[in-house]
């Protein structure tokens, strides 16, 4: 018995005198390996896709590159470099709980039950829900899909949405954008639901763009933001810095209107309105 509350004594001095160990922030992470890891996408264009030459490009991740990495690099004093790793809606959250990536720089709609999980950074783009159809279809935009088989992402806003304002709506949820226009283009859903832009997107890359119809007004309202782990204030505002710089600089505007600018990859021209929201952002407070 005496050797065995020795023994106890003994663990217990030597986790008593242990340093504990800290889960190291973002930056300190970046810092030790030199490297941001975004998680982002492949088939959503033009936010994040790979293209014909076998390139990882987009919008967002060009907000990355030339806004964001500038930031982080001046931040920690030295050259940092980006990897990519491929997310969806139903595993971008993991991706970073997991630490397997540091920010998901896509097409994430800043919620207020996503901000439970994660942090936002500011808003970088604005956009709304609305239908992909084949040109004639009926139909013309949420009041029409009652009983009609909808396509949709899964983990996606849009989703949520259907099943609250439209229950007679046969939902059908799909990991990605590829796989639910696939169904799409071969009948098996009447249409496919997800944010304006992405929609355009899709049928702008699609074999026969004019084959296919966006309908409807916005029936939610989708602000972009990129998310991080949450609690890590000082990583938000090095993400917050490069983006505001890129506002205030106008690059930002020049990297929306090399993607989607009248000679841009999809077209969608920036209204007065979310320019002037955008600018505000930037205004230091």
């Amino acid at each position: 018995m005496k050797r065995l509350l020795d023994l106890l004594l003994s663990l217990f001095l030597a986790l008593g005198s242990a340093t504990p160990a800290f889960a190291e922030t973002t930056m300190e992470k970046i810092a030790r390996t030199g490297t941001l890891t975004i998680g982002t996408r492949t088939g959503s264009p033009p936010f994040a896709y790979v293209n014909k030459q076998n390139e990882w490009v987009g919008f967002s991740i060009d907000l990355v590159e030339q806004l964001i990495i500038p930031s982080v690099s001046k931040k920690v004093g030295k050259s940092i470099t980006l990897e990519k790793k491929e997310s969806a809606p139903a595993t971008r959250i993991p991706l970073l709980s997991s630490n397997a990536v540091d920010l998901i720089a896509e097409t994430m709609t800043d919620t207020r039950s996503r901000r439970d999980s994660v942090d936002f950074s500011l808003t970088f783009f604005v956009t709304g829900a609305q239908f992909l159809v084949k040109r004639g279809s009926p139909i013309k935009g949420i009041k029409s899909v009652g009983g009609k088989r909808v396509a949709a992402q899964q983990g996606a806003t849009n989703a949520k949405i259907i099943r609250e304002k439209t229950p007679t709506a046969q939902l059908r949820e799909f990991p990605d954008q590829p796989t639910a226009f696939q169904a799409l283009a071969q009948g098996q859903v009447d249409t496919y639901t997800n944010d304006g832009i992405q929609l355009a997107g899709l049928k702008a890359k699609a074999p026969n763009p004019r084959d296919w119809e966006i309908v409807g007004d916005f029936y939610s309202y989708e602000p972009y933001g990129m998310a991080m782990r949450k609690g890590d204030a000082d990583f938000r505002n090095v993400v917050n810095n490069g983006l505001m710089d890129g506002i205030d600089s106008g690059k930002f505007f020049e990297i929306y209107d090399k993607w989607f600018g009248p000679k841009g990859e999809v077209p969608y021209p920036m209204s007065p309105e979310v320019k002037k929201f955008l600018i505000y952002q930037a205004v230091p407070k």
